[in-house]
């Protein structure tokens, strides 16, 4: 074999790399409001006053108050595992922390504006650098943020409109094997060398972006049936994440002048070297129903994410056309179902209770351990406490429990032989989230 080939499979394995900002249902951020975190993150359904900038922009018609504002913050602790043949590999992952704020004033009785600030992607996962998947990720670090402005507009007493202009931008920081140290050692038994890396990955690299803005609309009606009965329906629409001119950079696990040498001949290469790749925010569609009265409020929803405009992934670089790539990503649609209650038990104390149901897109033939997307159960608690009426402090949590997936694989170019190597594993995933939030009305 020859480096060229070698060569040619890790520019390959790098465009694996970059699959990872996929924004699969692993990064689709659930987390957007300790308030309705505590009622299973659902409220498409329900009159949440600013907070329904995100969930239902018809909603914040209905808010009764001058001024409404509120804030989240949220730490997600997620921990996945790979079983490999008889062998378990574990994630070794820091704390996600998304978070949001939303503001809401009155123009008229029946007009509403605001403006919000919220993480809708956004998440890491670190497989360590020398598993045995490394060649296909050793670590992500993804963020995605979104401004909206919103307005909202209660045509007669028992119907609404609203409509949210979205500016999404992120970045990206990724890190992959480019060669596994067993394939590098039978390259180098071939050439007569006694230098061994054993399970230490050779070579590295790190892929850097940052994505310009994307646009978008998040549009809403609402419409009461009765006092007790309102229903709602939610569009949010895809925007495409472009990065334009992300940044590679190649690194070595050996100081060895002559194996060092070798491989920076080759992989040089492709340091430092621009690229460029879209990917899509995929459209949602979400209806909502709610009861409630003075009391107790119940809401479910049922979310359908578009994921199908994730079929492939276009990646092009700069000067060096030959290694542009067209990989196919093969992801469905998938239904998000969320449920929860609220009991004000006291004027000055709310308690809550949800869950959701989070199926995935990801297709097991096509599965790479960077977005560990599998069918999700996540039950959540909450309460609010009011030591003054106009401020609500806010607590929520969410335990994620993955249902797991079994003998899923990821197909890439082998690095000895040009042929297709097949790497399988087990992977399981469960995450605690915990939330904490104010809010405030006048």
């Amino acid at each position: 074999m020859t480096f060229f080939t070698l060569k040619n499979s890790v520019i390959s394995a790098l465009f694996l790399l970059s699959s990872a900002t996929a924004l699969a249902e692993g990064y689709q951020v659930n987390t957007l409001s300790t308030r309705q975190l505590g009622m299973g993150h659902a409220g498409i359904g329900m009159k949440l006053g600013a907070e329904s900038q995100f969930f239902n922009p018809a909603g914040m018609a209905f808010m009764n108050n001058k001024v409404e504002a509120s804030a989240s913050f949220n730490a997600i602790f997620p921990k996945c595992t790979a079983k490999v043949g008889d062998k378990d590999y574990h994630t070794d992952n820091k704390a996600s922390t998304p978070l949001s704020a939303f503001g809401a004033f009155s123009i008229y009785d029946n007009l509403k504006a605001g403006i919000s600030f919220y993480t809708p992607y956004g998440s890491s996962i670190n497989w360590t650098d020398n598993w045995p998947g490394a060649t296909l990720i050793q670590s992500v670090d993804l963020k995605a943020y979104t401004v909206q402005p919103t307005i909202s507009w209660q045509i007669i007493p028992n119907l609404s409109v609203g409509a949210g202009l979205t500016f999404t931008w992120g970045s990206v920081n990724l890190n992959k094997g480019l060669i596994s140290g067993a394939e590098l050692d039978a390259i180098l038994a071939m050439m007569g060398s006694e230098y061994r890396f054993g399970d230490v990955t050779p070579a590295s690299v790190n892929l850097n972006g940052k994505a310009g803005v994307a646009f978008g609309v998040n549009l809403g009606l609402m419409y009461d049936f009765s006092k007790n009965v309102t229903a709602g329906v939610n569009f949010r629409s895809k925007s495409m994440m472009k990065v334009k001119a992300g940044k590679t950079e190649v690194s070595y696990a050996t100081s060895d002048p002559a194996i060092l040498g070798l491989l920076a001949s080759k992989l040089d290469g492709i340091s430092k070297t621009d690229f460029s790749a879209e990917m899509p925010c995929p459209a949602t569609l979400g209806f909502g129903v709610s009861w409630h009265n003075d009391r107790v409020i119940a809401d479910i929803d049922a979310q359908l994410t578009f994921w199908n405009a994730y079929k492939n992934l276009d990646i092009a670089f700069e000067g060096a056309s030959q290694f542009d790539q067209h990989l196919e990503k093969n992801y469905h649609n998938s239904w998000l179902v969320r449920a929860g209650v609220e009991w004000k038990t006291t004027p000055r104390l709310d308690l809550r209770a949800g869950l959701m149901v989070d199926f995935s897109p990801c297709d097991k033939d096509f599965y790479n351990p960077e977005t560990p997307g599998m069918t999700k159960i996540e039950p959540t608690l909450g309460l609010t406490f009011r030591p003054i009426p106009c401020l609500g402090v806010n607590v929520g949590a969410m335990y994620v429990a993955g249902l797991g997936i079994k003998d899923a694989s990821y197909t890439s170019p082998g690095v000895l032989t040009g042929q297709p190597v097949k790497f399988s594993a087990d992977y399981t995933l469960h995450s605690w989230v915990a939330s904490v939030g104010i809010s405030l009305a006048f």
